[in-house]
């Protein structure tokens, strides 16, 4: 029996994860790739900040929307990159209990909030290209403040909801997670007590969340196409694709991610 596997019935203190390899060569190979790749995701979002903060020109609500996005993609990246990093020098795969229920609470509130600033950076589109007259009223700073507190409090719902359920179960061996780091659902595989209710509310939440933001960003494109193709002006049409185009890779990248952990 493999001696890192505790198959025995007491609690356990630490997950292994299985998902990274054992394999030294390849082990410095991933550490420089990961690091590099860190190292861009938090120069390039850091600099995102720092220019609409900096520039009074994008003191504008897409651009405040982009400056909290790239807040929340280097909290998702740092909730797992870090610990990944180490885990390559120090040669062991290992991730405590505590260390466990921190990362999935991290990346689960800031996956979220991405998710809801992807949904209102939609419909910020929708108001500038389908309502222009109406865009400083609907936009506001005030209604930016609200819809910014509604992706945030969206954000330690879900979170909270993965972490209690998380902190309700029981694990008393394997403790091999299938993953590169603690996701739900190989930890939900891990317990040895029954899961048919933890399991429910992180679906419920998780599954409402992707639903709902989905179908916003969905009638808000329906309704930019619309409107673009109503336009007479070829070049009127170019400007108002254009400003979509950054955004619907963003959100293409993001949701085909999730399609394809799922």
């Amino acid at each position: 029996m493999d001696p890192l596997v505790n198959r025995n019935l007491t609690a356990v203190t630490e997950f292994i994860l299985l998902g990274l390899t054992d394999d030294p060569v390849l082990r410095v190979f991933l550490f420089v790739t990961v690091l590099c790749i860190y190292l861009v995701t938090l120069s390039g979002n850091l600099g995102t900040i720092i220019l609409i903060r900096a520039s009074s020109q994008l003191h504008h609500p897409m651009y405040f929307f982009l400056s909290h996005l790239a807040f929340a993609d280097i909290g998702f990246s740092s909730s797992v990159t870090p610990n990944m990093l180490v885990n390559f020098l120090v040669e062991r795969n290992t991730i405590s209990y505590i260390g466990c229920a921190i990362q999935l609470g991290s990346t689960t509130f800031f996956g979220t909030v991405e998710c809801f600033l992807l949904a209102v950076m939609a419909y910020d589109r929708f108001v500038a290209i389908c309502s222009p007259l109406l865009y400083s009223t609907k936009m506001s700073a005030h209604v930016c403040l609200q819809l910014l507190a509604v992706a945030y409090t969206g954000g330690f719902l879900n979170d909270s909801s993965f972490t209690l359920s998380f902190f309700s179960l029981l694990f008393c061996g394997p403790n091999g997670v299938n993953h590169f780091f603690c996701d739900f659902a190989p930890l939900l595989e891990l317990s040895c007590s029954d899961v048919s209710v933890p399991s429910v509310f992180p679906s419920f939440s998780a599954g409402s969340i992707i639903v709902v933001t989905v179908c916003v960003i969905a009638i808000s494109y329906v309704s930019i196409l619309t409107t673009v193709l109503r336009m007479c002006s070829p070049e009127g049409r170019h400007k108002a694709f254009s400003t979509c185009t950054s955004h619907l890779t963003a959100v293409t990248l993001f949701y085909g991610t999730i399609t394809f952990s799922m």
